[in-house]
């Protein structure tokens, strides 16, 4: 099990790379994370969803992405509230002191995942969430600790150089831990160092001999991470210098932002992350709104950056704007929750861009689907994640064909545009032609070949700086 000693310090990549390396050996392997907490999900070949990151860490494998990967997803909807979803199903939502006293009844269920996961595989590396000094959390814990103690698993704790202070982060880790967690962490790593790894020798010292864990190297900064999906938020940012300008306002609630990921790789297109309090850019030739774990929240939050009104001024100017998912529903006219699924029930004001109402009721939606681009007629292989159905005017104008149904609206000028259809522009012909709109002069770039490319640097990656041969060792113990 790879632990971190803190959020964000490389535990996805470093494992995408890990798994990569050793399928390359000839071992079937096959990631897992117990519990992940992300707006970002993929959708499985067993009709759930897991965290894009075990997606990414399947495509490593060679498998295909699979519920039992991540049985427990954490998808914020509030500052204080999740939906949970349990082995790739919504099991309910629940704020974050009631889900303290949950998450101990769903251990069965995370168990249950991984055994049968590794019944299949002669090799499973697990991420761990956060990290295990938060001793505040460790009862009943099944992100960290709590299921290597279940499971049996040795962990092996990385820090990030990256941010500071990396000896005090695993030795300060060492240090508050209880004896039989502390025993449990066999070895350490150090990521994201920039320069001569040289230089470190004395502090990778200095932590085994505080610890008594071993080494196992020292991982420097992996240039090409840009390459590959990002799974956080926080990891989103403006990408690309070309003359077509994308601009995206980021919500509050932003979720399955890989749609994101096959612009910015584009030489010609410059992907825009707008940061609240910004107003969004006025010479943009496309506004994309993506998608939301919560539609009616994130709308609110976008008036309240006036976000709505320099949309309508971007309109009134002659530009673009394309709607995804959550961002499809906010265009039309009326958002309808007779429920009360996403807070209070009634019916909400939505920007009125699309002649189009959604209703928030039903089952959600989870499917992996073929697609047509009426205008270009592309086939695509594209993802539904969504709950609502929208239905107006505007749909008379479905720019898109699903399994024989129409999808998605169009305004009658054809600028605005929306549709439920996540993971369209990963095809290389639908993005080609999608930029040609905007002047796109040289073509497009392989997307999914590019990221096949980043997986196997990422791998050379790890086998240059990482000691694999104690790793497997310490498997081999399990």
């Amino acid at each position: 099990m790879i632990q971190g000693t803190g959020s964000n310090v490389g535990k996805s990549m470093l494992v995408a790379g890990l798994l990569r390396a050793f399928a390359r050996r000839g071992l079937r392997v096959a990631p897992f994370k117990p519990q992940n907490m992300s707006n970002n999900a993929a959708v499985t070949e067993d009709g759930g969803e897991i965290g894009r990151a075990q997606a990414l860490q399947a495509r490593a494998s060679g498998l295909r992405p699979h519920s039992d990967m991540n049985p427990v997803l954490l998808k914020p909807e509030s500052d204080a509230g999740a939906q949970v979803i349990v082995q790739g199903r919504r099991a309910g939502t629940l704020r974050a002191r009631d889900y303290g006293q949950a998450k101990a009844r769903l251990l069965p269920k995370v168990l249950e995942s991984f055994h049968r996961l590794s019944a299949a595989a002669d090799l499973v590396v697990v991420e761990g969430a956060g990290s295990p000094a938060e001793i505040n959390l460790r009862a009943g814990d099944i992100a960290n600790m709590g299921f290597a103690e279940a499971a049996g698993l040795p962990v092996v704790l990385v820090g990030d150089i990256d941010r500071g202070g990396v000896i005090a982060q695993i030795v300060g880790t060492h240090a508050v831990l209880p004896p039989p967690d502390r025993d449990r962490i066999r070895a350490f790593a150090v990521n994201k160092f920039r320069g001569d790894i040289g230089l470190f020798a004395a502090g990778a010292q200095a932590i085994a001999e505080r610890t008594g864990w071993t080494d196992l190297g020292t991982l420097p900064w992996f240039d090409q991470a840009h390459r590959l999906p990002a799974e956080d938020v926080l990891d989103i940012s403006s990408r690309g210098t070309g003359a077509i300008r994308i601009a995206v306002p980021k919500l509050s609630r932003i979720a399955n932002f890989d749609d994101l990921d096959p612009l910015a790789a584009e030489p010609e297109v410059r992907v825009e992350i707008v940061e609240p309090g910004r107003a969004l850019p006025g010479d943009a030739d496309l506004v994309l709104l993506p998608g939301s774990k919560s539609t009616i929240g994130d709308l609110a939050f976008l008036r309240a950056q006036g976000w709505d009104i320099d949309l309508m001024a971007h309109v009134r100017r002659g530009g673009h704007v394309l709607g995804i998912c959550g961002g499809y529903q906010m265009l039309g006219r009326w958002i309808d929750d007779p429920d009360g699924i996403e807070g209070h029930a009634g019916r909400h004001a939505g920007l009125g861009l699309l002649d189009v109402t959604t209703v928030m009721q039903g089952d959600k939606r989870l499917a992996e689907v073929e697609a047509t681009d009426r205008a270009s007629g592309t086939a695509v292989t594209a993802y539904e994640i969504h709950i609502g159905r929208t239905e107006g005017p505007d749909c008379a104008r479905a720019w898109l064909t699903v399994e024989g149904r129409p999808e998605g609206a169009g305004s009658a000028d054809g600028r605005v545009r929306g549709c439920y259809l996540h993971g369209l522009f990963a095809s290389d012909t639908f993005r080609a032609a999608w930029l040609g709109q905007f002047g796109l002069a040289h073509g497009v770039t392989a997307f999914e070949d590019g990221v096949d490319a980043a997986l196997e640097a990422l791998a050379d990656h790890v086998e240059a700086h990482l000691d694999l041969e104690t790793l497997l060792g310490l498997a081999a113990e399990v």
